[in-house]
């Protein structure tokens, strides 16, 4: 079973068709681009775990997986745990989905992260919640996938505006609000296999800034400052630790701040925002493979000798409209690895303004990250695309 049928989770109903893997696509009815290649179809909303449950016994089931979403995440651990099927466990799937749940592991296990405060929606003492936070603050979802329902909030003349639009995406009756660490983002992917991470690889980010900052792409490898290095990957493994993630591939955030590392959140899944690419590009295997291999049951391995920089960036709209004109006007070589359009001219597409609202993106490598960064600005000056 794959839990969703969007764009970031094509690459595994593919994989696992070269692999000759019957796939099963778990979605709520849409005009989703992973139907096209599912075997077989089961509309159901990938957060109702139970009816997901139900479906995997009728089913049954080799293994079930996602990439590039978290709400999806907990619906997994449920199955895991109930069918006995490799991947991470309810309660670490739980934490994972729940960022308030994550923030009280963190403290728990001692992972340097941001001061937080769990807010109800029905209170009104906000200002005096968090009276001893210092601004900026960062208003969040704790249920919430991607960018969706985080706002940064500066003054407190913000806060009901904010509180507004993290309500509109949650199914809870609380959130929090944390502050807002002033650093250099950047990110890991990472992978645990039998208790034992597999690898770590730091990867810098491109940040689209809207309301608050957004992945629109990503580089590797990121050159860490000496003796940063040791620090990320103990604040990684204790962050792992501490939520009890297993056989599951790592998507990490995290702030540098004079040179320490402070996480701030970690989820039970691959990166989206070609980031599994990210990975098969710069360690020489195709990751999606891996995680399906984990997910039945399988032990791969992780080799990391290889080292191949590459860079990638979303293609988005500045506005709201249908696509009039695309074209690519690059011509095919080594080091372009991808350019892929989402979209057909005729379709609508929104103004970019979370990663779901993307039109495509490109992935490009070489022998250096200079020469991957500059082949991906090279290669999105050949793409045009008018929206009107």
């Amino acid at each position: 079973m794959i839990m969703g049928a969007g764009i970031y989770q094509v690459p595994l109903y593919l994989k696992a068709r070269e692999l000759g893997i019957y796939t099963i696509a778990v979605s709520i009815p849409g005009n989703y681009p992973g139907f096209q290649y599912a075997d077989e179809v089961c509309y159901i909303n990938t957060v109702d775990y139970d009816a997901v449950l139900a479906a995997a016994r009728e089913k049954k089931i080799d293994g079930i997986v996602t990439a590039g979403t978290d709400v999806a995440v907990i619906t997994i651990g449920k199955v895991c745990d109930e069918l006995g099927l490799p991947g991470l466990s309810f309660d670490a799937a739980r934490v994972a989905s729940d960022k308030l749940l994550m923030k009280e592991k963190y403290e728990e296990f001692g992972v340097r992260t941001a001061r937080y405060r769990k807010i109800y929606f029905e209170k009104n003492d906000l200002q005096e919640q968090t009276a001893a936070l210092q601004f900026p603050l960062i208003f969040k979802a704790v249920d919430s996938s991607g960018s969706r329902g985080i706002v940064r909030v500066n003054t407190q003349e913000e806060f009901e505006e904010a509180q507004k639009v993290v309500k509109s995406v949650t199914h809870k009756d609380y959130y929090i609000v944390e502050e807002f660490i002033e650093g250099e983002e950047f990110g890991a992917q990472a992978f645990v296999l039998n208790g034992k991470v597999q690898f770590i690889l730091p990867h810098g980010d491109y940040v689209f800034h809207g309301d608050t900052g957004v992945p629109a792409g990503h580089f590797a490898p990121y050159e860490l400052p000496a003796g940063v290095t040791e620090d990320v990957r103990e604040q990684t493994e204790r962050a792992i630790e501490a939520m009890g993630l297993n056989n599951c591939a790592i998507n990490a955030d995290f702030i540098m701040r004079d040179q320490k590392t402070y996480v701030l959140e970690i989820g039970g899944r691959a990166g989206a925002t070609c980031l599994a690419e990210l990975v098969s590009i710069y360690y020489g295997y195709n990751y999606y493979e891996k995680i399906i291999q984990t997910a039945l049951g399988e032990e791969p391995k992780f080799p990391t000798a290889q080292a191949v920089p590459n860079a990638s960036k979303l293609l988005m709209s500045d506005r709201d409209g249908v696509i009039k004109e695309q074209r690519n006007d690059n011509e095919p070589q080594e080091n372009i690895f991808e350019i892929q359009f989402d979209y057909q001219v005729g379709d609508h597409v929104r103004r970019f303004h979370v990663g779901p609202d993307r039109i495509g993106h490109v992935v490009t490598k070489g022998k250096t990250l200079d020469e991957a960064v500059r082949t991906l600005d090279e290669a999105l000056q050949r793409i045009h695309i008018t929206v009107e």
